[in-house]
């Protein structure tokens, strides 16, 4: 199987002609189903029972070529009362097994609507194919801050001063809400496509669920954030296109050479002799336990 290229092709029938087992992650940024208004791939459907029988085959076919540990990120979005996505989560869960639903929080509002809350963030249900999943949790830690390392140094709760130092090198565990700044129109990174989304992004779901030489697919490539983001980060990949406007914009993309990936701050802790204090916990072990 020929990889880092760029199929073009219905992605159900490309799908198909995969072999089993081959992607260690699949990224997926479907069509929301009528949330997009004015783009004729995401009003193609003309019921949500239509567009949610599209859903169940092309993602069972992606379970189908994900490894025993690898792990499916779907992408999803309300529109103004549109909420198709919801009823389709549901829908996957009773077929697949759940692992996460991430909340990407895109650090500003967008659609504001004049009877409810301006919405800022958009979800990605993650399923899982086994029971034990891939996941590198330290790949992803966020870096502390100054003042917030020197309170930890500062607690006299804490007793092993030597494992606190280690953790607060690493940085803290992320969450499930990722707060990445959406993609407006005068940002460099932007390339013409509706719904793309940041490289940082995807590059936190490629670190955490696959190791360097991994296979990455992406269903639904679009603008090449994804092969983008597997290219700088020595993985292999795979996209699958139909649009050929979309195609010449990712194939432009790939051909520069990769960005480099940005580089945690590491902020130096600072020796801090804390008093002991046999009647209180020792918190730090508690919390690194999870």
């Amino acid at each position: 199987m020929k990889l880092n290229r760029i199929i073009q092709g219905d992605t159900l029938a490309e799908l198909i002609k995969l072999p089993d087992a081959v992607a260690q992650a699949i990224i997926a940024d479907p069509p929301y189903f009528n949330v997009l208004e004015n783009e004729a791939w995401d009003t193609q459907w003309k019921t949500a029972a239509d567009y949610l029988a599209w859903c169940d085959a092309w993602v069972a076919e992606s379970m189908r070529v994900l490894r025993a540990d690898g792990l499916c990120f779907i992408f999803g979005q309300l529109g103004k009362r549109e909420h198709t996505f919801i009823h389709l989560m549901s829908r996957l869960t009773l077929q697949h097994q759940f692992h996460d639903l991430i909340i990407w929080d895109r650090a500003v509002g967008y659609n504001e609507r004049r009877d409810s809350f301006t919405p800022q963030y958009e979800m990605v249900l993650v399923l899982r194919k086994g029971e034990h999943a891939k996941f590198n949790k330290d790949a992803v830690r966020i870096p502390y801050d100054s003042r917030t390392i020197h309170a930890y140094m500062s607690d006299s709760r804490y007793k092993d001063m030597e494992a606190r130092r280690m953790h607060l090198e690493k940085g803290k565990f992320a969450t499930n809400i990722l707060r990445v700044s959406s993609l407006k129109g005068t940002s460099k990174e932007k390339c013409g496509h509706p719904s793309q989304k940041p490289i940082d992004l995807i590059d936190k779901f490629i670190l955490c669920s696959t190791d360097e030489g991994d296979l990455v697919i992406d269903p639904f490539l679009g603008s090449g954030t994804t092969a983008a983001s597997a290219k700088r980060l020595n993985r292999r990949w795979l996209g699958i296109e139909r649009d050929s406007n979309y195609i010449q914009i990712a194939e432009k993309r790939l051909s520069n050479p990769p960005t480099a990936t940005p580089k945690k701050k590491r902020v130096k802790p600072t020796a801090v002799r804390a008093k002991s204090s046999d009647s209180e916990p020792d918190l730090f072990k508690l919390s690194t336990k999870n």
